[in-house]
């Protein structure tokens, strides 16, 4: 018996080729893309070695490509952060505009426009840009319906409720109504709804239709899907939040804000919803709940993610399909008292990035410095398109074949009209606020950021390393190989 053994796992390895579950040799000539975008998805759930949050089909993915451990936002916040990444801009070049419509200087050709200005259909279902109506040029259809709930205030906030006691005041919360002493609509939701009901459910939806109708015309595209939750409201059906039961969950180690005299972000965003405290800190029962909550969504998108990509698979077009997963800004789940994002912590701006190009094998996850400015000339590389020479990211197709190759010294992130800036290394986090205060972190002592050294004397010289590679700029700590 044991000398048909070679055979037999040859056969297997074919049969498992011919299923389109290996990568092809050859590269394609025309690949199309299929562009999923999560928002406030932070690196934390099962590939990323958080057992306890279930992602199979995020897993699968990153299993079957390259998952990037160490990948971050320019502006952690959903408006900038998605303009810099379609437009190729540094928001820094663009005013850390939040929109592109009108906002970019005239010869910019947005990511999406490259590819229709290409031959591409160019397709967009949910929330890719965080406006509905914005870089209209760059789509040949758009499904925005999933918007029409919060009526004039839809841009880019859905809020998903089912309940019609939330409906009724997510205007409040919108309009910030709390402040005038009006009741605002609640930060979570647990309904029996269907997952096809859901503004997810139907971007799943519509991203399998678009597919089925692009394996009949055989034309090339370029499918961008974008998935709201977890961003708040957390309203993932019920079946998701069962996943995680109430007693299970437990809040950080480091859950109440330090001592330390820097002044944070007061998570407005969170403050506005009904339910939650108006000022000072977050009570345990509320901030498990929304602990929860987060989680549930977390496997509720990554259910309706896991749709598309079976169906992908089913119509054999992942056999010439780039797929790439992105988030737009990560998300602080009570580190440091702090909840929702704009910060230049780790929890903020630690984005998810993940690519899968079908001629190249998987890969082990890399640990190199990457930046969503980054997946701009990546895509065009992958699908032999000239970028623009204004693109101020740089590719990482080279690391999708080579993940252990050198790479970025750095990679930077910033906030607001603060002037607000942060680079982070591999080994440490420095942030320089705008009167001149400094935070530095070592992530090989301290990953949770728990410790600001910028203080202790024996870092000093580390500190002016740091500040004068964040002068120098992102051109500096470009690889030696993409100069």
């Amino acid at each position: 018996m044991a000398k048909f053994m070679p055979t037999l796992i040859l056969a297997i390895v074919f049969a498992e080729s011919a299923s389109g579950l290996h990568a092809a040799s050859e590269p394609v000539a025309r690949p199309n893309v299929l562009f999923i975008a999560v928002d406030d998805l932070r690196p934390d759930f099962g590939c990323y070695g958080n057992v306890d949050v279930k992602s199979p089909n995020l897993d699968r993915l990153a299993r079957e490509g390259l998952l990037f451990r160490n990948a971050y936002c320019q502006f952690a916040l959903c408006m900038p952060s998605r303009s810099s990444l379609l437009s190729g801009y540094r928001p820094e070049s663009i005013k850390k505009t939040g929109r592109v419509g009108g906002q970019v200087p005239a010869n910019t050709v947005t990511l999406p426009q490259l590819f229709r200005n290409n031959g591409y259909v160019t397709v967009s279902a949910g929330k890719v840009y965080h406006e509905n109506d914005d870089d209209p040029a760059a789509w040949v259809r758009r499904f925005t319906d999933t918007f029409v709930a919060e009526g004039r205030w839809c841009s880019g906030y859905c809020s998903g409720y089912q309940l019609e006691s939330n409906r009724a005041l997510v205007q409040n919360y919108l309009e910030g109504k709390r402040r005038q002493g009006l009741p605002a609509s609640s930060i979570s939701e647990i309904t029996d709804t269907p997952d096809e009901s859901t503004p997810d459910g139907i971007v799943a939806r519509r991203a399998i239709e678009e597919l089925q109708k692009f394996k009949q015309s055989g034309e090339p595209f370029f499918l961008a899907a974008g998935f709201y939750r977890p961003h708040m409201p957390l309203t993932a059906p019920r079946k998701y939040w069962e996943m995680y039961p109430r007693e299970s969950v437990r809040l950080p180690a480091d859950f109440r804000m330090p001592g330390d005299g820097i002044s944070r972000y007061d998570w407005d965003e969170v403050r506005r919803y009904g339910d939650c405290p108006w000022e000072g800190p977050m009570p345990e029962d509320k901030a498990r709940e929304i602990v929860r909550g987060y989680r549930a969504s977390v496997s509720f998108v990554d259910a309706q993610i896991g749709k598309v990509l079976d169906e992908l698979r089913r119509l054999e077009l992942d056999r010439n399909t780039v797929v790439v997963v992105w988030s737009d800004n990560g998300w602080s789940l009570g580190e440091h008292g702090l909840f929702s994002k704009y910060t230049n912590y780790e929890t903020s701006t630690h984005v998810v990035l993940m690519f899968k190009a079908p001629w190249l094998p998987p890969q082990p996850a890399t640990s190199a410095l990457v930046e969503l400015v980054d997946i701009y000339p990546t895509l065009a590389e992958l699908c032999h398109l000239r970028a623009p020479e204004y693109v101020e990211g740089t590719s990482v197709v080279r690391l999708l074949s080579d993940p252990r190759c050198p790479w970025k010294t750095g990679a930077f992130s910033c906030l607001h009209d603060d002037h607000e800036r942060t680079i982070r290394t591999e080994r440490y986090r420095l942030v320089e606020h705008p009167d001149g205060r400094l935070e530095l972190y070592d992530h090989e002592a301290d990953p949770a950021e728990d410790h600001n050294l910028a203080q202790d004397p024996r870092f000093s010289a580390t500190i002016g390393q740091l500040q004068n590679s964040l002068n120098a700029g992102w051109r500096e700590a470009v690889p030696a190989m993409a100069k």
